[in-house]
Formats: structure tokens, C-alpha cells, sequence
């Protein structure tokens, strides 16, 4: 499983001109499972995302995690996240999870990373989706729970 963690002031997820999902302070959290992920990889990147020290603290250095200072995250699922991209110029999705697998993957990782504590908003599975976020720093980090990077 991968991830794109975005640290926003605000971030919303819109279908179909009706917002469905929306946080203030917190984490955005683009989600992709790979075809032979299992609970420990949503494990991995649940605990991971609830316990990241990007916010910053008294002495404004990244010691605080989104659980610390009361935020939330938006989670966001996109097969793009598993793309490779590494030959051509048309990214691979060969490694992204079908629907089939993706699906409850993604649910298991937002009711994972609310059972750390950290209220989860979510998009919806395969919908046309359109994120809105106000980036904060901007700090983006790349989880794999292959840890490939």
C-alpha cells in the first residue's frame, strides 16, 4: 500500500457538485492498494499516518503528530499512487489493486487510522472526485509499507 500524505489547513473532496468529505487542520491522504496487500500493510500505513511527526510544535519543529494536535485526515482513494512511471512517458498501473481488492482495503485503512483516535473523512471508491486542499509548508510526504522508498 502507498500513500501521499499532504499536511493542509483545509482540504474537501467533491462528487457530483456535493461535498462529501471536509476537514480543517490535518492530513490529506491519497491511498492505493497494490494487488497482494494485506491487513499488515493497512496496519503499516494507518499507524504511520496517525502517528507522523509533521506539525510543528512550541518551537515550530515538526514534533507533533495529527493525533497531538487534534486534526483529522481526509483519505482519498487513487490507484494513480501505485503508478510506475519509471519507462515512457505513459505511467504503468499494473501494480494498482483491482476495485475488487482496493475497496475494503481503503475502508480497513480509514476505520484503522480512526481506531488510532484521528477522526477520518473519505472520498468515494472510483467516483470522479475533485480535491480541494490548502497545503501547510507544504509538507508531503511518501509512505510504501514495502518501504521501497
Amino acid at each position: 500500500m502507498r500513500a501521499v500524505v499532504q499536511r493542509v489547513s483545509a482540504a474537501c473532496v467533491t462528487v457530483e457538485h456535493e461535498v462529501i468529505g471536509r476537514i480543517s487542520a490535518g492530513l490529506l491522504v491519497y491511498a492505493a492498494a497494490a494487488p497482494d496487500d494485506s491487513d499488515a500493510d493497512v496496519t503499516y500505513i494507518a499507524d504511520k499516518v496517525a502517528h507522523l511527526r509533521i506539525f510543528p510544535d512550541a518551537e515550530y519543529k515538526m514534533n507533533l503528530s495529527v493525533r497531538d494536535v487534534g486534526g483529522a485526515v481526509l483519505l482519498v482513494s487513487a490507484f494513480t499512487v501505485q503508478a510506475d512511471a519509471r519507462r515512457g512517458r505513459r505511467p504503468s498501473f499494473d501494480t494498482s489493486a483491482p476495485g475488487t481488492v482496493a475497496e475494503p482495503l481503503i475502508d480497513k485503512l480509514a476505520q484503522a487510522i480512526r481506531a488510532l483516535g484521528v477522526p477520518v473523512e473519505t472520498g468515494r471508491f472510483a467516483a470522479h472526485m475533485y480535491v480541494t486542499a490548502t497545503n501547510d509548508g507544504p509538507i508531503c510526504i511518501l509512505l510504501d509499507s514495502r518501504r521501497l522508498f
